[in-house]
């Protein structure tokens, strides 16, 4: 079952404030709280759900969004590669249109600065 979602890597990469209605009353999918810029709390709910959906490309996109924009690229990063890893999924964006999870990775993971060392001495 597709719902809406918040896009937010999409929205990185094209440099625009693109949200979706949340799929449930209960913000499930960190909706509110990335659209209220609360990212602790976006987290706290997106880490809560993917214990018991880990395989959920928007949940993986909207935690990978959240640490793209509290700084830690690397995390971001790792989490769009698993999103990459999986089959793609169709989701919908806010206006209606239909997007891959994969494009939505692809794009936000090129959007990543490439100043950042993946892994250290």
């Amino acid at each position: 079952m597709r719902g809406h979602f918040v896009l937010a890597a999409m929205a990185m990469a094209m440099a625009t404030t693109t949200m979706a209605a949340p799929l449930h009353a209960k913000d499930r999918t960190g909706y509110r709280a990335i659209a209220a810029g609360d990212f602790a709390a976006a987290e706290r709910t997106l880490v809560a759900e993917r214990r018991i959906f880990p395989n959920r490309p928007e949940l993986m996109l909207n935690l990978a969004a959240v640490y793209s924009r509290t700084g830690r690229v690397a995390e971001a990063s790792a989490l769009y590669a698993q999103v990459l890893a999986r089959p793609a999924t169709m989701l919908d964006l806010p206006s209606g249109h239909e997007v891959s999870s994969h494009s939505l990775a692809t794009t936000a993971l090129a959007s990543l600065p490439s100043n950042v060392a993946i892994a250290s001495r």
